[in-house]
């Protein structure tokens, strides 16, 4: 779950795109005289000059190294639109360029939008059923790979509205007067603002992805818009249509993206929108995102020093149910005798919860070997994590055909399980809407969410009753694939575990629930919480970003402080969480990971997340090898099933599997273990648990009580135990009877 996030339900994607026809060569013009920053053009620049043919695309560059794109014949492209348009809630302040007509979607959805009619007076509208037109990927505005210093604007209202924060989904934070507020405003509401991005390089922009300002209480986005490019931040092209200024239509509330891409792609290496009208009774305030191939240089050493890239031939792309079942069965066939592919349940629309196990006895549990879990996808619009999963899969299966030691002596010695989709009615949702945009973004509304496990109030166990297996109320219902993860948990005894979520870069440990009831945010530590701190850590110090000082905050969160960790509670309280009822209900530890900014990435940022990921998803599973292990066994050598195991000073137990073997996770030092079980003496022993990788081996041998060893005779013999009060009672009635 991210927790910025809101649930939605999510609705179809709806495209509306018109190419234009025959357009012309682009000449000299002279911009629109209120904009201030315009100058007279004596000559076409060459990024504006089209090919003799009447074709739309973006003007020859010489051809280098990597280049992709050609020019395209123009063929225009039907135009999608909704069933039920709305209204506009209020008039809007227009500019004297009116924007072109057409209906608009209101739908809770990312919108496509492009011009409706080229103002060319020799040709009209041509339709087609099909877009053969490449789009490029986003900058990386969200993604934060597009630097504060790239972004400029006009004026700004103020710094927590600067041009810094004009980013697509950005979340404004609990006080929206402070540094972090949700968009980039204006200074002045007039036809002279602008908000720009430095690409650093020529780049073929493509497309303008835009939004308004994320608040609680104000209503302010851009309704229409221009379009500027330039090589030098002072003379100006402003995208045509045909022979005028094209105005983009903008957004018709304040968090739905809308999409317009350009009629012909424009290389240079600035981009401004210049908002022409918004909306009324609010400011000029957007956020928004850069769709732009680079071109390439590679006589530009900043640019190939910056850039990441993976030597893992894994398959980075995003992947539909049909597709990820696929990859399973793909990941099998090349590793049949260490995966094995089950489901443990069905979601509400009954698609199948599948899971793999990494094992190298896959389908039975080995006594002595702990078992962990990867969870992703909760949320149907957080498809990083799910991602991520997948390539981990196909690493784990490569590595230990390769025979990596590393990977051979994990897979050996740990039952791994990955769930990659919990929730696939709500990903087949997002994933549908962004190929109707062509490698767009659903946004931050949810698409399905997951009911909660709500087990008991938190503050009102602390320091009263033990906090281990509390039961699960009668009266608990949730959704089905909720039901599903609870019963998986209790057949399985896992002992670590990690569920994946986007929208942040920070690892969240238990609790995620208040001590106090009336408060939002505050520290609520569990019994473990030294080991906790350290199974976060372990994750947040290997991964390339979330320990980085220099590293820009997603949103408005800073979690340098405690090196990319967080205590849930203190960051957001949340009631019923995963991580809550892992360590209250379960033997399982079980930590909220964070993996990215952008909850739906581009395509093709997937390499550069799994390189940011890889050591952290790899080191994070060796922790289950912390602390100690052994078995729990009678006087005759059986395991003993449900055995506890408590350690002095920890106000939390675990119990031992149907084997009676147990792991009880423990950072380095020397702890006084009990093991104990109903008809058993307890026994207590001083272990030790070393700074090596590696459990320590703690075995106990229980003696079985005097009275379990009567109840053992008289079981055997057909007799039952005799009660000695009950046996005093009934001898001095019959002797009070023999005197009468």
């Amino acid at each position: 779950m991210s927790r910025p996030g809101t649930a939605t339900p999510a609705l179809a994607l709806v495209l509306l795109a018109v190419t234009v026809a025959g357009v012309g060569a682009q000449g000299a013009a002279l911009e629109d005289p209120d904009y201030y920053g315009q100058e007279i053009w004596s000559q076409e620049p060459y990024y504006t000059r089209p090919e003799p043919e009447p074709e739309t695309f973006s003007p020859p560059l010489p051809a280098g190294p990597g280049e992709e794109w050609e020019p395209r014949p123009h063929e225009p492209r039907a135009p999608k639109r909704a069933t039920k348009p709305k209204k506009a809630p209020k008039r809007e302040k227009s500019a004297p360029e009116p924007p072109p007509p057409g209906k608009n979607s209101n739908k809770k959805v990312m919108r496509t939008k492009s011009s409706e009619k080229a103002a060319n007076d020799d040709h009209s509208v041509r339709v087609a059923h099909e877009d053969v037109r490449e789009s490029c990927p986003p900058l990386g505005l969200e993604t934060l790979k597009i630097t504060d210093f790239q972004l400029h604007a006009s004026t700004v209202k103020r710094y927590g509205l600067g041009a810094h924060r004009g980013r697509l989904n950005i979340q404004a934070g609990i006080n929206e007067n402070d540094f972090y507020d949700g968009a980039w405003c204006a200074g002045r509401n007039d036809l002279q603002q602008w908000i720009e991005v430095d690409a650093r390089r020529l780049t073929r922009f493509t497309g303008v992805i835009t939004q308004g300002r994320n608040s609680l209480w104000l209503s302010d986005w851009v309704t229409s818009y221009k379009v500027m490019v330039s090589n030098d931040s002072h003379t100006w092209v402003t995208v045509k249509n045909g022979s005028g200024d094209m105005i983009f239509e903008g957004n018709s509330e304040k968090e739905i993206p809308v999409l317009n891409e350009l009629p012909i792609p424009m290389v240079a290496r600035y981009i401004r929108i210049n908002p022409r009208s918004w909306f009324d009774n609010g400011s000029i305030c957007m956020r928004m995102e850069i769709l732009g191939c680079p071109l390439p240089d590679p006589n530009n050493y900043y640019h190939r020093r910056n850039e990441m890239t993976t030597t893992d031939d894994l398959d980075f792309k995003h992947h539909n149910y049909k597709e990820m079942r696929q990859l399973m069965k793909v990941v099998n066939e090349m590793c049949p005798n260490i995966t094995r592919i089950y489901n443990i349940g069905k979601s509400h629309q009954g698609l199948k919860l599948y899971a793999v196990e990494i094992s190298d006895h896959p389908g039975e549990h080995e006594v002595g070997e702990p078992e962990f879990h990867y969870i992703a996808g909760a949320h149907g619009n957080e498809v990083l994590g799910r991602e991520l999963l997948l390539l981990l899969v196909q690493f784990l299966c490569q590595e230990y055909l390769a025979r990596n030691a590393r990977i051979v002596h994990l897979v050996e010695e740990t039952r791994i399980h990955i769930l990659p989709s919990l929730n696939p009615d709500g990903y087949e949702k997002a994933y549908e809407g962004v190929m109707a945009l062509r490698g767009g973004w659903p946004g931050w509304s949810q698409t399905h969410d997951l009911s909660r496990i709500h087990l008991t109030d938190i503050g009102s166990l602390l320091g009263k009753f033990p906090i281990h297996y509390i039961a699960i109320p009668e009266w608990f219902s949730v959704a089905a694939e909720t039901r599903a993860v609870i019963a998986w948990m209790e057949k399985i005894p896992f002992v670590l575990g990690g569920n994946l979520q986007g929208g942040e870069l920070v690892v969240a440990y238990p609790y995620d629930l208040v001590r106090s009831p009336w408060k939002t945010q505050e520290h609520t530590p569990t019994p473990d919480d030294h080991v906790f701190r350290w199974l976060a850590y372990s994750y947040a110090s290997t991964h390339r970003l979330m320990t980085d000082a220099r590293r820009r905050v997603c949103h408005t969160e800073e979690f340098q402080k405690e090196e990319g960790t967080v205590n849930g509670a203190s960051w957001h309280t949340v009631a019923g969480s995963l991580n809550d009822f892992s360590y209250l209900h379960t033997n399982c530890f079980e930590l909220s990971i964070y993996v990215g900014c952008d909850k739906y990435p581009h395509e093709s940022q997937l390499p550069e997340e799994w390189e940011n990921n890889r050591e952290s998803l790899i080191v994070f599973m060796e922790q289950v090898h912390r602390g100690i292990k052994g078995l729990v066994r009678d006087s005759h050598g059986k395991g003993i099933p449900n055995a506890i195991i408590s350690v002095e000073g920890v106000n939390h137990d675990i119990r031992t599997a149907s084997d009676g073997d147990y792991w009880r996770l423990l950072n380095p030092g020397e702890y006084a273990v009990t093991a104990k079980a109903e008809g058993f003496t307890a026994s207590t022993k001083n272990c030790m648990v070393g700074y090596d990788m590696g459990a320590t081996r703690c075995d106990f041998t229980l003696s079985k009580t005097n009275m379990a060893r009567i109840r053992e005779i008289m079981e055997k013999f057909g007799k039952q135990p005799v009660s000695l009060p009950a046996r005093r009672l009934k001898l001095r009635g019959r002797k009070r009877r023999q005197r009468g």
